[in-house]
């Protein structure tokens, strides 16, 4: 039975990732404590921690309170998972399906688990999704109508949605990095969506909001609009999203 470790510092994950066998196999579940899809992905996860060999080691981390770890590992929303072989990233699983999540650590735990290190930009999803993986994206683009399907349930994936260039944590442009700042000042809880990690999304979206730069803020499903319009509400209305349930 392995259990799940939750370290409280950046030096104490350290530790425990470099007492794993080298070519052991190391499982990352990231979280925030905000999100519910997270609270059952977790005892998802310490079931399948209690299945594995004592080999492997099972680490759960607060995506807010590691955002270092988690711009390393290009995590853009929750629950994530990052499946690490021999040292290497093998495998990742975004969203809450909790079978593709079993699938894969069953697939690279094992001896002949793959070890490769190539990996493809991740198509990173919001927490409640069930979304295409590393796997499914190798199959060729998406028909329009899947990609359809797959914006509706991304724009709704959290109460407030913000799809970006890069992350909170490093934003890559500066329009993306304003619209952070603007919601951190007023203190909204949101999810958020790494445009340049899939592009399909990229441009996909721009047609199915009928918007054609980023940011783009959503808000129950709905598009509010780009920075400018942002600005404009909170100026409007200081109380903008201030009701706003994160957890709805």
């Amino acid at each position: 039975m392995v259990q799940v470790h939750t370290p409280k510092s950046e030096g104490e994950l350290k530790t425990l990732v470099d007492a794993a066998p080298k070519d052991g196999f190391i499982a990352l579940s990231f979280y925030t404590s905000w999100a519910a899809p997270c609270k059952q992905m977790s005892e998802t996860f310490k079931a399948i921690a209690a299945t594995q060999p004592s080999s492997s080691l099972f680490i759960s981390i607060d995506a807010e309170e590691f955002p270092d770890v988690s711009e390393e590992y290009e995590v853009s929303a929750v629950p994530f998972f990052v499946l690490l072989k021999g040292g290497k990233k093998v495998g990742q699983v975004s969203g809450a399906d909790p079978k593709e999540l079993q699938r894969k650590i069953e697939q690279y735990s094992s001896p002949t688990g793959a070890t490769t290190s190539a990996t493809i930009p991740p198509a990173q999803e919001t927490a409640a999704l069930s979304i295409p993986t590393d796997d499914a994206a190798t199959n060729g683009a998406e028909e329009p109508e899947e990609l359809n399907e797959r914006l509706s349930k991304l724009v709704k994936a959290a109460p407030v949605m913000l799809f970006m260039k890069g992350t909170p944590a490093a934003p890559q442009c500066g329009f993306s990095r304003q619209m952070v700042g603007l919601l951190r000042d007023h203190q909204v809880r949101y999810g958020f969506f790494n445009i340049l990690a899939d592009d399909e999304v990229r441009q996909g979206l721009k047609v199915f909001s009928n918007w054609p730069t980023y940011p783009q803020l959503y808000v129950g499903g709905e598009l509010v609009g780009g920075l400018d319009i942002v600005k404009e509400e909170f100026e409007n209305d200081p109380d903008f999203l201030k009701n706003v349930n994160v957890e709805a």
